[in-house]
């Protein structure tokens, strides 16, 4: 299969997030190496790949920023997929076992707010541009049609919304609140025709999780 460039644009940040944060699993455990810098350094290769392919994003550009209502309609549904996120953590609502908490802690129990403040700030910043990008920039409008750039995202059917949804779930542990939390960004990005506004509500979603987070000490949800 061959990719455009538009599409590997969105799919190498992807790809280079979810196999770093995969590598964890595989870090022997010693004092010199500490696995939770892996999602730091996921976020910088990250950031670097997405400023290296920034040309390729025109659905990003200046000109397609949402206006005072589609923002606010973004930062209220992020709110509304938090409160449900926190609270859909039932064990029948989780896939598979749980993931190991985030603890950025050092072995007195102290706060690590060198390992927080990067968690935050790609849990906000780096991570909602790169999933929009990829689970409904271009996977949503790639099941509508191979040349997804000719795709108007304010024309995606359901069937689209539904494919990337359920992929979207299984890349979650708790599957239920993921069907919503991509649902809502689906419906902002197929509604206004904008990918801003799904990806505001994904870093609101996921600032206000971190700082709930912080102050709560609920560490399982990061």
């Amino acid at each position: 299969m061959n990719f455009s460039s538009a599409a590997l644009a969105r799919i190498i940040p992807f790809a280079a997030f979810m196999g770093l944060l995969a590598l964890r699993g595989f870090l022997p455990e010693n004092q010199h190496l500490d696995p939770r810098w892996i999602y730091g350094l996921s976020v910088l290769v990250v950031g670097g790949l997405l400023a290296w392919y920034w040309r390729e994003y025109g659905e990003l550009v200046r000109q397609n920023l949402p206006n005072r209502r589609e923002t606010l309609w973004s930062i209220g549904v992020g709110l509304i997929v938090f409160g449900l996120w926190i609270h859909l953590d039932a064990p029948w609502m989780q896939l598979g076992e749980p993931t190991a908490s985030f603890l950025p802690l050092d072995a007195e129990g102290r706060l690590i707010w060198s390992l927080v403040v990067l968690r935050w700030i790609g849990a906000a910043l780096i991570v909602p541009v790169m999933e929009e990008l990829f689970w409904r920039s271009y996977l949503m409008r790639w099941v509508e049609s191979p040349k997804f750039e000719t795709v108007d995202p304010m024309r995606i059917g359901l069937k689209a919304i539904v494919l990337s949804t359920f992929v979207f779930m299984l890349a979650h542990t708790l599957w239920l609140a993921a069907i919503i939390a991509g649902l809502a960004y689906a419906w902002l990005y197929v509604r206004t025709g904008k990918l801003w506004t799904a990806v505001i509500a994904h870093a609101v979603t996921n600032g206000v999780l971190g700082l709930w987070v912080i102050h709560s000490g609920q560490w399982q949800f990061w």
